[in-house]
């Protein structure tokens, strides 16, 4: 064997050595996980994104800001860690793992792995059912759903995103009417100087 020869198949076998790892990699990664924008506290990253991209199913993007440009799935994490009881944190991840068990059992597929538009179906029928099992109408009857015992998955998302949302500065700002109150506080002044108070 001469130099020439051992120069080609040494350059070979590094090839296939690189390129098989290489190669893999590429393979693995044909489907990224979403980023989030928050390290969670309360929520496994796995579940982390399952909220996100359900806020986001209910608040998307538009001409204004969706759930996840107002930091909402942070909020909920947020929400859950700090402010929810041990119990109430307890079902909400019973929850959770159930309506990823019924993704997996009905579509086949863990929820993140669907395709969106299949994430959607998913959630407007679990909605759906949630409304229809809570027998309140109107607009805000899911509101008052569970008020008597415990309020479905869905509809505890639903209310965290909005609140979430709505309580952010882009949803107090670009969606919702925002005036700042100019102007000094004055904390002992007589009402019949002032008039009513200020709402705002």
């Amino acid at each position: 064997m001469n130099r020439r020869e051992a120069i080609q198949r040494t350059a070979l076998a590094l090839g296939y050595a690189i390129s098989a790892p290489a190669m893999m990699g590429v393979l693995n990664g044909c489907k990224p996980s979403p980023e989030l924008a928050f390290k969670p506290v309360f929520f496994t990253e796995p579940q982390a994104q399952t909220i996100a991209e359900l806020s986001e199913i209910i608040l998307p993007k538009t001409t204004t800001p969706g759930a996840k440009d107002a930091g909402v799935p942070g909020f909920i994490d947020s929400m859950l860690k700090e402010v929810y009881g041990k119990e109430a944190q307890e079902k909400f991840i019973e929850g959770l793992n159930a309506f990823e068990e019924d993704a997996k059992k009905t579509l086949g597929d863990g929820f993140m792995d669907l395709k969106p538009e299949q994430r959607v179906a998913h959630f407007k029928k679990h909605h759906d059912e949630a409304l229809s099992a809570a027998g309140k109408g109107g607009p805000t009857g899911w509101w008052n759903a569970g008020k008597d015992g415990d309020k479905p998955f869905v509809l505890k998302v639903k209310e965290l995103t909005l609140l979430g949302f709505f309580t952010s500065q882009p949803g107090a700002t670009e969606v919702l009417q925002y005036k700042q109150v100019p102007g000094p506080y004055h904390g002992c002044v007589p009402l019949a100087e002032v008039g009513k108070a200020w709402a705002t």
